[in-house]
């Protein structure tokens, strides 16, 4: 940043902000803000704010993901331009300036101007600013980070700076530009990162279904997702490659415990591995033996989700440890003898591969595949030497691909980080931008 600090300075006796301009005043948020609390009208839709800063309508992020309540005791009507606070989730940054007008439930905190000298965009960022330095989770009255709760009780006696409104309104438009731009650098990355993944994608797809000879002979394998293989490679039917027949969890829901045994299903199933830290829950070991009689994981077992949003995902076991799973898992235990593990993952994670679910599952409430179409998916099979030699040089070449994604990752998070600086230093006083033209 090649901004001057101001001219000079005062201690705000504010333990987190530090000095102040000279010219800046310090006020309690009741001081500049009324707290609205109106009945939600009957045609309002529900609006919510995330962690991202943004108060819109429900529906402009998304649809899923969110419990309806049957009755909504005590929801509240928020305008067009309100100062929003989520009072559970303050202390993450969920509060921003609502773009839309609707309702909330009763634990969010609304606000307005008292007399219009004090910019909500200003004190978005102020807030949010607040949250990320810490100060909101410091006010946690138990043990659990969740126990914060910055409702109106605790956000009106928090003392703010108080720019002249002009002032205010010139950091606020020097905010949006500096921030867009950052943003735009961080969505190129973003391109960026994407534009790796499908490289990546497409080099699994050539290695797994064409090899890794250019000069091979090639036939038509009769296969429509497939097209030609290697001469010398079959196309058997899935079926006819496992070391048991598809299965998959128990489709009764379990009843879970504090502790035992993890029990997961399809949101564990994240970027080819298994995360338990997503497990639906625990059962006993009692109610384990019983599930492990229809199956019990293995090591080098595969999953992939066969119902859902997320239909066609999948893992490999890389754990001896004991767990279970739910039914929208479907099994895969390969054949020690005709196909390694790691291979028939690959070809799993081969976008060509991904073609042929697609053209395969069916629809309900939601997208989901069998697992007898499952089992009768033909899939491109050499020898298990050259199985191994493909999976030598995908892990290579996965290996570079992971280094680049991982400097582009490296980037963006330094550019959020600068992000945030800008705007820290801008809404505390730590840089004067009166001077700055758009």
């Amino acid at each position: 940043m090649n901004f001057k600090p101001y001219p000079s300075y005062k201690n705000s006796s504010i333990n987190w902000l530090g000095d102040i301009p000279e010219h800046w005043q310090k006020v309690r948020t009741k001081d500049i803000f009324n707290y609205r609390k109106e009945e939600a009208l009957e045609n309002d839709e529900i609006i919510t704010a995330f962690r991202d800063g943004q108060v819109t309508l429900r529906k402009n992020r998304r649809s899923d993901g969110f419990t309806n309540s049957i009755k909504e005791h005590g929801y509240q009507h928020i305008y067009n331009g309100d100062l929003v606070i989520h009072e559970m989730d303050a202390f993450a940054g969920a509060i921003g300036v609502s773009d839309s007008s609707g309702k909330s439930t009763p634990v969010y905190t609304v606000c307005y101007s008292k007399d219009q000298n004090s910019n909500h965009h200003f004190y978005s960022h102020f807030f949010r600013t607040m949250a990320k330095i810490g100060f909101i989770n410091s006010l946690a009255k138990g043990i659990r980070v969740r126990s914060t709760e910055f409702r109106w009780n605790e956000s009106k006696n928090v003392y703010l700076a108080f720019p002249p409104k002009i002032e205010q309104h010139k950091i606020v438009s020097f905010l949006d530009q500096e921030t867009t731009k950052i943003d735009k650098l961080i969505a190129k990355q973003e391109q960026l990162i994407e534009l790796l993944e499908e490289q990546r994608k497409s080099v699994i797809s050539h290695a797994v279904t064409k090899g890794l000879d250019p000069n091979v002979a090639m036939k038509d394998s009769g296969v429509e997702w497939l097209g030609e293989v290697p001469e010398s490679w079959f196309t058997p039917s899935i079926k006819h490659i496992l070391e048991i027949s598809i299965t998959d969890g128990p489709h009764e829901t379990p009843e879970f415990v504090d502790e035992g045994i993890p029990f997961i299903s399809a949101e564990a199933i994240s970027k080819g591995k298994i995360n338990f830290e997503k497990k639906r829950g625990y059962i006993t070991k009692e109610l384990n033996a019983i599930y492990s009689k229809k199956y019990s994981p293995k090591l080098n077992d595969i999953y992939m989700v066969k119902s859902g949003a997320t239909t066609g995902k999948v893992a490999l076991v890389e754990t001896t440890d004991i767990f279970n799973i739910w039914s929208p898992l479907a099994v895969f235990r390969c054949h020690k003898n005709k196909i390694l593990p790691k291979f028939l993952f690959l070809v799993f994670n081969s976008s060509h591969f991904y073609d042929a679910l697609v053209l395969n599952w069916s629809y309900g409430t939601q997208q989901n595949i069998g697992m007898g179409v499952l089992s009768n998916i033909e899939i491109p099979l050499p020898s298990l030497n050259e199985q191994s030699t493909i999976i030598n040089y995908l892990d290579q070449e996965n290996q570079k691909m992971d280094i680049l994604v991982s400097k582009q990752k490296a980037l963006i998070e330094k550019l959020k980080e600068y992000r945030a600086s800008v705007i820290s230093h801008a809404v505390t006083g730590k840089i004067d931008v009166r001077e700055w033209v758009a």
